[in-house]
């Protein structure tokens, strides 16, 4: 994919690409006046966590999320928007130490597997890149920067989507004009994967394996077929 994919900003609607977003949502007026309007009796502080597919940047996701989070709602985000197909397992790597969704014991080098019931202020720090794991078989590998970290009043919300890339153009392998809705797994590497509407009847795919075209770096792995929470397309706060 050789597409310059820009996202949404959630508070002013403007679009930028992953490599700018960063720089965009700590400057962004409206979201500094969301951020003013904000009151309670309660404070605490909330990462900024850049996410992005370890092999193509052109997926990436930014998200604000509360440090009395647990690893674990993190999982559960990514399972959401991104990966959830078969609940298989899953893992960040922080430094030495992994976090698992179902831990075992290592009984042979280096530090145990964890749980991750481990709050996000007990195990993150601004400026940190982990890395995670969906699925130990086909896997999913991701890649999350701390990219800032500010206080603020509380909110019930333990996690907020600031922006995600726009879906992807994968146009049909077969006539390369019209936009691809499905993709065959065992085709992609013969550049016969992706089909559109028409040439899906065409060729006719009744007995190939196929999944939906989706907006997620899991796309034509295992069963997955897309969030049914998240839409692929991130509408802002604005329009």
């Amino acid at each position: 994919m050789e597409q310059k994919i820009k996202g949404k900003c959630k508070y002013c609607g403007k679009e930028y690409t992953g490599s700018y977003m960063g720089r965009h949502l700590s400057a962004c007026k409206a979201r500094q006046a969301r951020i003013m309007e904000e009151k309670g009796s309660k404070r605490c502080g909330y990462f900024e966590l850049k996410i992005y597919f370890k092999y193509n940047k052109d997926y990436w996701l930014f998200v604000e999320v509360s440090e009395n989070a647990a690893l674990r709602d993190v999982d559960n985000f990514l399972r959401d928007i991104w990966l959830e197909c078969c609940g298989h397992l899953s893992a960040f790597r922080i430094g030495e130490i992994s976090y698992e969704s179902m831990p075992a014991g290592n009984f042979f080098w280096g530090e145990p597997p964890r749980s991750m019931n481990h709050k996000l202020k007990t195990v993150l720090e601004k400026g940190m890149t982990i890395d995670y794991e969906y699925d130990f078989g086909s896997t999913t590998e991701l890649k999350i920067t701390v990219s800032d970290y500010r206080i603020g009043y509380y909110k019930k919300e333990k996690l907020t989507l600031l922006s995600r890339n726009n879906p992807p153009v994968f146009l049909c392998d077969n006539c390369g004009k019209k936009p691809a809705v499905i993709v065959r797994p065992e085709y992609m590497w013969d550049d016969m994967g992706f089909l559109c509407e028409d040439c899906e009847k065409e060729i006719g795919s009744e007995d190939d394996f196929v999944l939906n075209v989706c907006n997620s770096p899991r796309m034509g792995v295992c069963g997955y077929e897309g969030s049914d929470i998240y839409p692929d397309q991130f509408e802002p706060d604005q329009q």
